[in-house]
């Protein structure tokens, strides 16, 4: 008899958790990349296209509060998955799907609320909601839950994963970072889509991904994928007014990107970057190195089954 796994979701921690529960787990000849990035990548039949699949969820009390305007809650839940299709390298969304779990009591006016900010974001972003499900939480537990399942396509050349860093790339960041929750950004972000197509087209981009989790355990994922080290010049890394460093590596929720570039930025294209995207910084904060090279493997930022406080 198979012995029984110990310790729980906590002792684990999310990372942990995914590796082994998707160990193993059944592909197939048109999966290209599976688990373990912000997106999955399948094969179409269409030469050149590949078909992008996501799905994010957003749960009252963790990612957001009671009493948040609901359609902010709609936009925040669809844009979450948006954004990581700006990650995979600024891929087109299609279609998308949406659970409700709310209980009975929540009134229509909020249902209708959320609805508005879903629509919302798909108008914004250009792709339908062509159904989904609807459920209520056991008795007792009077918070909602709305999941996004999105599907949409990139052109082969333009999709760029975690696994591509290699040592002697830089790490550059969109945006600035920490104080989502103060300033409210967590619920009202752009997804980087626009900008993510625009770095790679011009830019020798390696890899990349989006900042949901923090920079103290997103980087740390990318380069553990790359099979590289990191030295992360804390000086450097752009934060919003007020946050400190430590908020800025580990409040998470930014929905900035994270990228390896390979042979800079030059003065001329980050002019062109400003013109593009006013507003937007693009900043250089360290560089990608041997593996075993450089700072310590310590993840921060936000897990699930770790962190404490009640709004993620």
């Amino acid at each position: 008899m198979e012995e029984a796994t110990p310790g729980t979701l906590r002792d684990w921690g999310e990372d942990a958790v995914i590796a082994r529960l998707c160990a193993g787990l059944p592909g197939g000849p048109d999966v290209l990349e599976g688990p373990g990035d912000d997106c999955a990548v399948l094969r179409t039949a269409v030469p050149g296209v590949w078909r992008l699949l996501k799905t994010d969820c957003v749960v009252e009390g963790v990612h957001f509060v009671s009493g948040t305007e609901p359609c902010r809650v709609g936009w925040k839940a669809a844009a979450r998955a948006v954004s990581d299709f700006a990650a995979m390298g600024g891929g087109q969304p299609s279609e998308a799907m949406i659970t409700l779990i709310a209980p009975p009591e929540r009134s229509m006016v909020w249902v209708e609320g959320l609805y508005a900010g879903l629509r919302k974001c798909a108008e914004a972003f250009g792709f339908a909601i062509v159904g989904g499900e609807t459920s209520r939480p056991p008795a007792g537990c009077e918070g909602a839950v709305i999941s996004v399942a999105l599907s949409g396509i990139i052109a082969e050349p333009g999709c760029r994963f975690r696994r591509g860093a290699q040592p002697g790339d830089g790490i550059w960041v969109t945006g600035r970072l920490g104080g989502s929750f103060a300033s409210g950004k967590h619920l009202d972000f752009q997804p980087r889509l626009a900008e993510a197509r625009w770095l790679v087209e011009r830019v020798e981009v390696t890899a990349m991904m989006d900042l949901s989790d923090g920079m103290g355990r997103d980087l740390p994922r990318m380069a553990l994928r790359s099979g590289v080290g990191f030295r992360l010049d804390g000086a450097a890394v752009p934060r919003s007014p007020g946050a400190t460093l430590d908020e800025a590596l580990g409040d998470g929720e930014d929905y900035e990107l994270l990228l390896a570039v390979r042979g800079g930025i030059g003065e001329e294209c980050l002019e062109h970057w400003a013109r593009a995207f006013p507003g937007v910084a693009l900043t250089r904060i360290g560089e990608f190195l041997p593996q075993g090279g450089g700072d310590p493997m310590r993840p921060g930022g936000w897990d699930p089954f770790q962190s404490h406080g009640a709004e993620h």
